[in-house]
């Protein structure tokens, strides 16, 4: 199965049909709601809104551990992430599509990050945080689609819940980000502790504090990702189609050499 991670309005593609809610308890609390489990070309998928339903969870408060447990538990082995994001690089403006390839994280510390923080000690390689198939997979989705969809960009994750300053997005892009936002760390990190496979897919909706010269709304982050869930939504599709029915990367033996 496929888990997919964003808003409600991705319940909405085009094929889909929904078939049941699950609500689940993990051993980490609450997921961030019932999932949602729906077919599409005989396949399942299990959909979860990060921020709950309705959006109620800031980015620092998101359970992370009990959202990624709870899809490993119902039988999940890949999630696509959607996610809002800041543009930094001045070469990705709002509505851009960008498929990630790096991370930086600056909410160490902050949020927890590991399921193992008892007796076994656990050191997962994360030198590419995202699938490597999977990211195959989608870019071959959006060429057959004729979407425009970036190959690459680095998504450095900060806490919140507010926005960053000028000085710190100079700060980014010096160390090389491309985009900024508040969800996908620990989120990959946990899903590769999981073995699940996880791509991310960010949807550029405002240009990142002092690039733009005016001040930051969320209204326009809004209004700007409603324009771009047709597209986004589109090539989801495809993809929950074209991706193999098994894996044949490396991210189901993530825990392989990585426990002392």
């Amino acid at each position: 199965m496929t888990g997919l991670i964003g808003g409600s309005g991705l319940y909405e593609i085009e094929g889909l049909s929904l078939l049941r809610e699950v609500p689940l308890s993990t051993p980490f609390g609450e997921p961030s709601a019932p999932y949602r489990i729906g077919s599409i070309g005989g396949s399942e998928v299990v959909f979860l809104a990060r921020h709950g339903s309705p959006h109620r969870f800031p980015p620092h408060r998101v359970n992370y551990r009990a959202n990624i447990w709870g899809f490993k538990a119902l039988g999940v082995e890949r999630i696509i992430t959607v996610s809002a994001v800041g543009g930094i690089n001045r070469g990705m403006p709002p509505g851009s599509l960008i498929l990630l390839d790096q991370l930086i994280d600056m909410t160490c510390g902050t949020r927890p990050s590991t399921f193992y923080e008892g007796d076994r000690v656990v050191h997962v390689d994360f030198t590419d945080p995202y699938c490597t198939v999977m990211r195959e997979c989608i870019l071959a989705a959006a060429r057959d689609a004729g979407l425009p969809l970036t190959d690459g960009g680095t998504y450095v994750c900060v806490n919140g819940p507010r926005l960053e300053t000028a000085k710190e997005i100079q700060f980014f892009a010096s160390i090389g980000a491309d985009v900024v936002g508040m969800t996908a760390m620990p989120e990959a990190s946990l899903a590769r502790e999981a073995e699940l496979c996880l791509a991310g897919i960010a949807v550029v909706t405002n240009r990142a504090a002092g690039i733009s010269g005016g001040k930051l709304t969320t209204t326009e982050v809004v209004e700007t990702m409603r324009g771009s869930l047709d597209a986004v939504k589109s090539l989801l599709g495809g993809v929950l189609l074209r991706l193999p029915s098994s894996r044949g990367c490396t991210c189901k033996n993530a825990l392989q050499d990585s426990c002392l």
